[in-house]
């Protein structure tokens, strides 16, 4: 398990990060998973014995219940505080009022107190904003998270599901102000889906912000489950829940050709996609859900696992996006004055 540091802090993190969306099983959540306490405890038992040291949860996980298992495994398990990163989300509702939502000063402060009562915890180490607030100006949110900090109700702040340029004018604004600023963005990546590549990796390149994976998977659809040459398994969660959305033709593509890569290692599909995702050089942790002990001990293998140049290449052009504007000009305009490789905190 190797360790990366965190957005421009000195707090360094696993490479993997155990996912909490599958614990509970309330509401909407229950077809991600419904995961209760005891198998819970056993995931946290054994990721925390792989050397992961990052755990992530939210607070609309299960309806606020994800977080309350999670802070009792670190109870029945007799975890030291210091020992592990716990991180939460807000911006979901939590309640049926007009204000129990978004990333409103108000929404925030009330949000960090009832997670940290769930969690049985007095502090997170790092707040993530879950979502794009288009109605909440960007320097209140930043100004509440800053206050957060100030309080040590939270060490590090981020944000999850933002654009690039909110997210640098959100960096920008704290910086001006003296405030917390946004170390890390929780994203949606994969070999089947890139898209970050285009304007969220150069901004993070920019300012030091590090990123955090979310369905390195695509939601199972890159388990060598699916597609091409494979039966889907009736009762999984992509089966169930077609999310996030992928252009399936680049994806069958892409797994057809981490078979290949995956059959000279003796190791699955999944772990060869995860293991493609631990190689970029601008990712800090990826986040890996399971309901399966064996599940998890796989995802953890992707870490030992080590794709050769040859099949970096390999997987790199048959998952390569589609070239577009302004991309391709701003290539051909500035091809003579390529930046330097963006490398993880050492």
């Amino acid at each position: 398990m190797r360790y990366h540091r965190l957005g421009r802090t000195g707090l360094y993190v696993s490479e993997l990060c155990l996912g909490t969306m599958t614990f509970g099983g309330e509401g909407f959540w229950k077809v991600v998973g419904q995961l209760g306490q005891d198998v819970a405890d056993d995931l946290v038992r054994r990721s925390l014995e792989a050397g992961i040291n990052f755990i992530d949860t939210a607070d609309v996980y299960s309806e606020g219940k994800a977080e309350t298992i999670l802070g009792q495994s670190l109870k029945n398990l007799g975890v030291k505080r210091s020992d592990v990163v716990i991180a939460t989300k807000v911006y979901g509702s939590t309640g049926k009022g007009p204000n129990d939502r978004g990333a409103s000063r108000g929404h925030i402060m009330d949000g960090i107190k009832r997670s940290l009562e769930r969690l049985s915890l007095d502090h997170v180490d790092l707040y993530q904003i879950h979502a794009d607030d288009r109605i909440t100006p960007v320097e209140e949110t930043v100004r509440a998270l800053d206050d957060l900090v100030r309080e040590g109700l939270v060490r590090y702040v981020g944000c999850s599901n933002w654009s690039a340029w909110k997210m640098t004018k959100a960096v920008g604004i704290a910086e001006h102000r003296g405030w917390a600023r946004f170390e890390t963005v929780q994203a949606y990546y994969s070999i089947a889906g890139r898209d970050l590549e285009r304007e969220i990796v150069p901004m993070m390149e920019s300012e030091g912000v590090g990123l955090l994976v979310w369905s390195p998977l695509a939601g199972g659809l890159l388990s060598g489950k699916f597609g091409p040459g494979a039966k889907e398994e009736e009762g999984s969660r992509r089966a169930s829940f077609d999310f996030p959305p992928v252009d399936k033709d680049r994806a069958w593509a892409c797994v057809a050709a981490m078979r290949e890569v995956a059959a000279a290692h003796d190791a699955s599909v999944a772990r060869v996609a995860l293991a493609w995702v631990l190689a970029k050089p601008f990712v800090t942790s990826v986040i890996i859900g399971a309901k399966r002990m064996e599940q998890l001990d796989d995802n953890i293998a992707a870490t030992e696992l080590t794709l050769s140049a040859d099949e970096m290449a390999k997987l790199d052009a048959v998952s390569a996006l589609p070239r577009e504007y302004p991309g391709w000009m701003l290539q051909q305009q500035g091809g003579d004055r390529v930046p330097k490789p963006f490398k993880k905190g050492a």
